[in-house]
């Protein structure tokens, strides 16, 4: 058979890598088409396509110029008066032959090259390879985050934003994490907040503009108390996020804290945020300084530790899209929905106290929570468990989807793990600063006064509430009579997560 490529091309290395190549070519193109046509994008298969794949094509095609330099390394010795190839004469048919092979073998792979990295690029910013890659390790931020607010925003919008430096930094942090999941060396949970999170300035501020300055808010928050007849209680309240008006700006409201004139920096006493040891207030205007101090029980300032951080949104807001509800929060939620049967008598205390558990699966978890609600309506009301099987089974099966949401054992991912500083409900929040504990040397405290940051218009039973006259604000009433020790003791003590 005639030979139509140069001489010692024909060697066995040379001709596998050329099979590997060809395979691996033919496969990308395949694989690639066949993806883009179905419009079905799985994590695994964009893995495949533009990981896995071009490593192998990029693999064939050094075999081919390593086999060959062997050989012609081996015809050298056997022949020392024999000239060096690879023989570039354009004038041989062979040579041109391989020269042609080479350019036009070379323009397509420069071409599918550019195409393979543009894709690679797109597929490793995508949500699914975010947060169903590492299954197990991601699932927790990954189911909250498709039930959150920002469910439409992808992840790298907020995690690493634009510009090619950080993705850079992002993608070098990620060789860590692969090898942190691959040695199974990751912490469980997940650490917060991430030192190395880009600030939200330039982050969320891209969409949330901050001189856009909205006014003041409605809410209707909804709970259930802990009786056998699930009393429903409602509060609405007018959240000051704003000042009254619009045209006021920044001068009042929640959102004062992060506005053009004033920057406020503190520092805290421990990892995750929660107790802070010094407030610092400077007016930008008058370049004045105010710095607040947390008072030990001797009226002491407690020597402040950590560094020093700049306020910014994620200060308040450190969980906009991976929320951890306590259990009474999310059994709260699947009663005002429908999901759980507010109906069956006790079900809201008894589901918090199942969902409070410590499971170390979801199985566990899934069969464990089921378990002891079938064991509180034996006891305490065995007529629901004969005579309304659907009805208690289908509250169940509400009260597990609502646990999946927001806990996850196999990560030991659950509300108490990651403290959530908007309100003051669950975690201090608010009070971290608010407590009436930080005062400055001039005695100017940081004050606790509730309607700073939000006014009650309704508050009270279920169809029977109390309404506010003439835009005032109620005082609060708590849905059960503890005379006046809300006002002394933080919320915390008694709602906390775990």
């Amino acid at each position: 058979m005639r030979r139509r490529l140069p001489a010692i091309y024909y060697n066995a290395l040379s001709i596998a890598g050329t099979v590997v190549a060809a395979v691996a070519l033919f496969m990308f193109v395949f694989l690639y088409v066949i993806a883009s046509l179905s419009g079905l994008h799985k994590t695994y298969e964009g893995i495949v396509i533009f990981m896995v794949i071009p490593a192998f094509l990029i693999f064939g095609l050094l075999l081919i110029p390593l086999g060959m330099a062997r050989t012609a390394r081996r015809l050298r010795k056997a022949a020392p008066g024999r000239p060096a190839e690879p023989i570039v004469d354009l004038s041989r048919p062979e040579n041109r032959r391989a020269f042609v092979i080479f350019l036009v073998g070379t323009l397509v792979f420069l071409f599918l090259s550019a195409l393979g990295s543009y894709e690679a690029y797109n597929y490793t910013d995508s949500v699914a390879f975010c947060g169903t890659l590492c299954h197990t390790v991601m699932k927790p931020e990954y189911s909250t985050y498709v039930n959150s607010p920002h469910a439409r925003v992808a992840c790298v919008q907020c995690h690493v934003g634009s510009g090619a430096s950080w993705y850079v930094k992002s993608k070098l942090s990620g060789l860590y994490q692969v090898y942190a999941t691959v040695a199974n060396v990751f912490p469980r949970p997940i650490p917060t907040p991430i030192k190395n999170l880009r600030p939200a300035r330039e982050t969320c501020e891209q969409c949330h503009w901050p001189l856009k300055v909205y006014g003041r808010q409605q809410r209707l928050e909804i709970y259930y108390l802990a009786e056998e007849a699930n009393p429903r209680w409602d509060l609405e309240m007018l959240l000051n996020t704003g000042a009254g008006n619009q045209a006021l700006g920044f001068t009042t409201g929640i959102h004062w804290h992060i506005g053009a004139d004033v920057r406020i920096e503190y520092v805290a006493a421990d990892a995750k945020r929660q107790e802070i040891s010094r407030v610092t207030l400077t007016d930008l205007g008058t370049q004045t300084r105010t710095v607040y101090e947390l008072k030990e029980g001797s009226g002491k300032a407690a020597a402040p530790s950590g560094p020093s951080r700049v306020m910014d949104c994620i200060d308040c807001h450190n969980r906009p899209s991976h929320i951890f509800r306590a259990p009474f929060a999310f059994i709260n939620e699947a009663l005002a929905s429908g999901r759980v049967d507010p109906g069956l008598p006790g079900i809201k205390e008894a589901a918090v106290e199942a969902c409070l558990a410590k499971y170390d699966t979801f199985e566990a978890a899934r069969s464990g929570i089921a378990a002891k609600l079938r064991g509180f309506y034996e006891k305490a009301h065995p007529e629901i468990v004969k005579n309304e099987g659907p009805r208690l089974q289908a509250s169940i099966d509400g009260v597990v989807a609502a646990f999946a949401e927001n806990a996850f054992p196999e990560m030991k991912a659950r509300s108490d793990a990651y403290p959530n500083n908007i309100g003051h409900l669950s975690f201090p929040g608010c009070f971290r600063c608010h407590d009436g504990r930080h005062s400055s040397p001039s005695g100017r405290t940081i004050s606790r006064q509730c309607d700073l940051c939000h006014a009650i218009t309704a508050q009270g039973p279920h169809g029977r509430m109390t309404n506010a006259s003439g835009g005032q604000s109620l005082e609060f009433a708590h849905p059960v009579d503890i005379g006046q020790e809300w006002k002394e003791t933080p919320c915390t003590d008694c709602h906390s997560p775990g």
